[in-house]
Order: structure tokens, then C-alpha cells, then sequence
């Protein structure tokens, strides 16, 4: 893909399904007792690998356009698969599907590509364990291919070091198969996604604040039912962040972004925008389904730059390739801290963002936990995209607004979580 410096993009867009919310969807409802409708599902090839395992353990699962239905059978009711489920490059699948598993009567194994296979697996290897599953690393490197076995599993109470909705989510599903109560504290809140959705299925789940810290406790209870629901899935804030930051960066342009889901736990990036200067309104605001939606106008705006830090940072992690394009068009320097889960995504995106900002010749430097970057113009170049969709996005819009002409390499990535990506631009232009 050859992008070049635009200016005046204008109109209003929709983006695809939120992704964790899309895959909660269609997980939730292969545990549930009865029929889960689920429209505006997200296409991309994550949440398919979701639909890939699910149907490999016996759920029948339709999908035309945008819905999809699932056929739940209960939570006892999953099938032994009889092949290794492969969960593609979707760490959200082999978390979250490995405290469903851990819950079976059944063996499983669980792998994926060379990416997946790479990342960290002993964060939820550890809880599950402690909980009585018998959960382990094939290769006993830490990560996937992963080996699940039959075990009794018994509620417990599991402090994690970092805040990450996928371990959280890991360990309260596995909970709903054990004998007594589960919980999760974190440092600080994560996306509460699967709180809201197993709530909306008959869990009984809840969530406390420490009156005294950041800290977060969610708790849940062994579970004799989910029942099926129908769910519309608002747009995946993630997605929109990329139209947000064009609307804010490109001269002369004013874009709405309708129906995105802004949940607290994920909505950080436009706090950030509006501490860099960003003109930003929330118009129609409102709840769907426990999950807070509303229509996001933005339009250009001098940006400068600001800290980033603390816990915010678990609300934007996945923005924070975008907003790193943000900085290096803003006035000033932005710092990044705490961030250090960003090495351990699809790629390293402290390394890939900031070696792709100083190829357009940005002043950017990476730092243990986050990055350094100095706002300026930026020239075009070739992007190294290392095949992560996050990263071909964020500089796809980087491109915009640059001297001279941009290739994306390896474009094609941005199918993983929008697929539509390019073409949403058409109608901006």
C-alpha cells in the first residue's frame, strides 16, 4: 500500500465491531444454554480463529453478513476436539479459551502461529494451576503450544502483577467451573468487557475498587447456567482511534465516527487527545447492552505534546501506536511510561513503533517501558510493519501527513482486526 500527504478529510464513518468484544460474544455463547445473536460482529481473522476452535469443540455456529448465531450447549456441553485448535495469531482466543478448557472433562491442545507462539503463556499458566489445572507448555518455554488435561479446579483468590483483562478474563472463566469463589485483584482496572457480557449471561460477577489504591477485584461465582442473549456489539474504539488521530492531524478536516463503544477501561485514548489539545465532542451518548456508546466528532487541532503515564495505561494500550503518530506531528515531546506490556504484542511496539518514526524522520527514542518522541515533520518512507495491524494502521495515517510518498509493507496485516481499513478512506476523501 502507497500512500502520500492528503489534506480536508471529511464526513462521517463507521468502524467494525469491537474485537474483545466480538470474541467474548461468540465464547460466551458456546457455554450458554440456548441461541446467542450477535450483530455487527467483527470479521477479522482473530475473532474467526475464536469461531474456528468453537467449532472444532461441537458448537454449531452460523454467520451471515455481519450476525452471527451460535448454538450453545451448556457449560459442560464442548466436545473433545479431534484436532489441535489452532487459535491463529490471537492471544485474546488462547487466554481466554484456556480458563474455559481448563474447566472440561476432556484433553486439549492449543496452538498457533510463529507471533502466538512466541508470546507469554506462564501468566496464565501460574493462576490456573494454583486453581487445580492441569495446564502446560508443550515446549516448556512459557508459551504456546499449550497442553490442557482434566483437573478439579477450586476457587481462589489470584493477585496479578500486571493489568490485563486477558489473564483476569482467564481466571474468572476457569471460575465458573470451580468449587467456590474466584477472584482477580489488579493493580489497576483492565477491560472489564467480560465482567459486563457474563453478567448479561446469568453470571454472578462483580467488581470492587479499593478505596486506598488503583487496585481492582473482580469476583465471580461457580455458575450452574449461562443463558443465550442477543447482542449488538458497538465499534471497536481501537478501530476508530486511527479516524480520530487523521481527523485531528490532517489539515482542514472534520470527521464523525458513529457508534463507539467508549467503555472506561478502553476509552483512554481520548482523554489523551484532549490533554494534547485534540477537539473532540461525544454526541449521542448512550448504553447498549451494559456498554457505554456514543458518536465521536473530531476536527484538526494544534496538538502538543504531554506524559503519558500510570493507569491510564491499561485503557490505551493498544491505541498507543496511533497516539505515537499523534506526538511525533505535536508540538513539543511526548513521554510514554509504563508501557512495558507493549514488548510482548504482536511485535515488540516499543522497537517497531519507534524505529519506524526515526525512518520518517522523527526524533524518537525507545525507553524500557514506553518511548521519547519529539513532534516534527515527517518525510516518507517504507514502513517495516513485521506483519502487526496495529502498527500498518498507525502509520498508515502517519503517511497522511507526510512529505513525499509512504509505503506500507506487508499491508494486508490489517485484516486481522479490519479487514475494511483502506476502505473506509474512500469515503472520507
Amino acid at each position: 500500500m502507497e500512500l502520500c500527504k492528503i489534506t480536508g478529510l471529511r464526513g462521517k464513518v463507521t468502524v467494525p465491531g469491537d474485537k474483545s468484544i466480538s470474541h467474548r460474544s461468540i465464547m460466551f455463547g458456546s457455554i450458554a444454554d440456548g441461541t446467542t445473536e450477535v450483530h455487527n460482529f467483527l470479521k477479522g481473522a482473530d475473532c474467526l480463529a475464536t469461531i474456528r476452535c468453537f467449532r472444532t469443540l461441537g458448537i454449531d455456529i452460523g454467520e451471515n453478513d455481519s450476525t452471527v448465531t451460535i448454538h450453545g450447549k451448556g457449560l459442560h456441553g464442548l466436545a473433545a476436539p479431534s484436532d489441535i485448535l489452532d487459535v491463529g495469531n490471537s492471544g485474546t482466543t488462547t487466554r481466554l479459551l484456556s480458563g474455559i478448557l481448563a474447566g472440561q472433562t476432556f484433553d486439549s491442545k492449543l496452538s498457533g502461529d510463529e507471533s502466538l507462539n512466541s508470546r507469554p503463556m506462564k501468566r496464565i499458566i501460574d493462576p490456573l494451576t494454583q486453581m487445580g489445572a492441569h495446564i502446560s507448555s508443550i515446549l516448556r518455554n512459557g508459551c504456546a503450544p499449550l497442553y490442557i488435561t482434566p483437573g478439579r479446579l477450586h476457587g481462589i483468590h489470584y493477585t496479578s502483577p500486571v493489568a490485563s483483562a486477558q489473564v483476569k478474563s482467564c481466571v474468572l472463566l476457569a471460575g465458573l467451573y470451580a468449587e467456590g469463589e474466584t477472584s482477580v485483584t489488579e493493580p489497576s482496572l483492565s477491560r472489564n468487557h467480560t465482567e459486563l457480557m457474563l453478567k448479561e449471561f446469568g453470571a454472578d460477577v462483580h467488581t470492587f475498587h479499593a478505596l486506598d489504591s488503583t487496585k481492582s477485584t473482580a469476583v465471580i461465582q461457580p455458575c450452574p447456567q449461562l443463558c443465550g442473549q442477543k447482542i449488538t456489539v458497538p465499534g471497536d474504539i481501537s478501530s476508530a482511534a486511527y479516524f480520530i488521530a487523521a481527523g485531528l492531524i490532517v489539515p482542514d478536516s472534520e470527521i464523525l465516527i458513529e457508534n463507539v463503544g467508549i467503555n472506561q477501561t478502553r476509552a483512554g485514548i481520548l482523554k489523551v487527545c484532549e490533554d494534547m489539545g485534540g477537539d473532540i465532542t461525544l454526541l449521542n451518548e448512550r448504553f447498549e447492552g451494559g456498554e457505554k456508546v456514543a458518536d465521536i466528532l473530531v476536527k484538526t487541532s494544534a496538538l502538543h505534546g504531554i506524559t503519558i503515564e500510570g493507569d491510564i495505561i491499561p485503557t490505551l494500550i493498544d491505541e498507543i501506536p496511533i497516539i505515537a503518530v499523534m506526538a511525533a506531528v505535536a508540538e513539543g515531546t511526548t513521554i510514554i511510561k509504563d508501557a512495558a506490556e507493549l514488548k510482548v504484542k504482536e511485535t515488540d511496539r516499543i522497537e517497531t513503533v519507534t524505529d519506524n518514526l526515526k525512518a520518517m524522520g522523527c526524533n524518537a527514542s525507545p525507553t524500557a517501558d514506553g518511548m521519547i518522541i519529539t513532534g516534527g515533520q515527517l518525510k516518507g518512507a517504507s514502513i517495516h510493519t513485521l506483519l502487526d495491524h496495529r502498527i500498518a494502521m498507525a502509520f498508515s495515517i502517519a503517511a497522511l501527513v507526510a512529505e513525499g510518498n509512504t509505503k506500507i509493507l506487508n499491508s494486508k496485516c490489517v485484516d486481522v482486526s479490519y479487514p475494511t481499513f483502506y476502505d473506509t478512506f474512500e469515503q472520507l476523501l
